[in-house]
């Protein structure tokens, strides 16, 4: 993908989540089953917690929940979103850092200390292209203390013949199909006004094929969410 694409695509997102941050999590007052099950199998009571892209902080609540004493560290780009889980941290008993970070930003990274686990939902499917999706997966990598893991989703809209028709032609945005890579979509958004975003549409073998490629060795990986359960792609990989 050329540069100009990418980074099209990328200000497409940081634009959707600014103007509709609040909308958006409005829509999202709950947490998707595939979350749910992964917090209470995985996440240890007093874990050291990097959540990538945490988005309006629906994780705090259900960590708090389960009696987590450990130290969350959430990151995101919408100051929207943020805002919103700093309102949930103030109701929690653990530590929280919230921070504002771009993840195509080389340098998001800095700052961020050692974690045990790491998690990355309905993220990766926003970052356009093979190179930034593992530069962003291999930094991830490096955070984890040995033996560390990390869980990620991302969707599996076209599964579901309601969300595929949202898919809109890339000439809404000035773009076309041979600019963007095989899998790439945008799709469009109602609720609150009307807006676009970009996504990546993966497939399980080449979700394997990155993390693998970022150091990560395979865990887990099962399908949740949605209509008929099926509507998110769930992967977990450790250090």
């Amino acid at each position: 993908m050329e540069p100009r694409v990418a980074a099209r695509l990328l200000d497409l997102n940081r634009r959707f989540y600014r103007e509709f941050g609040q909308a958006y999590a409005e829509k999202r007052g709950f947490l998707q089953p595939g979350v749910q099950r992964l917090l209470l199998q995985r996440v240890p009571r007093e874990a050291r917690l990097l959540d990538v892209g945490c988005g309006h902080g629906r994780v705090l609540e259900m960590l708090q929940a389960q009696g987590f004493q450990g130290t969350y560290i959430g990151l995101d780009a919408s100051p929207p979103l943020l805002e919103a889980a700093r309102q949930r941290a103030d109701r929690v008993d653990f530590t929280v850092r919230l921070l504002h970070r771009d993840l195509a930003s080389p340098t998001w990274h800095e700052g961020v200390p050692e974690v045990d686990a790491a998690l990355c939902f309905a993220v990766l499917h926003h970052l356009p292209g093979w190179d930034l999706r593992l530069r962003v997966l291999r930094t991830v990598h490096g955070l984890l203390a040995p033996r560390g893991w990390m869980a990620l989703s991302v969707w599996n809209l076209l599964r579901s013949p309601r969300l595929k028709a949202r898919v809109q032609p890339w000439e809404t945005v000035g773009l076309t199909g041979q600019d963007v890579d095989s899998g790439d979509l945008l799709v469009d958004w109602r609720h609150g006004g009307y807006g676009l975003r970009y996504i990546h549409q993966f497939t399980l073998p080449e979700l394997e094929a990155l993390l693998s490629a970022a150091g990560f060795h395979l865990r887990e990986t099962f399908l949740s969410d949605g209509e008929g359960g099926r509507l998110g792609i769930y992967v977990v990989g450790e250090k």
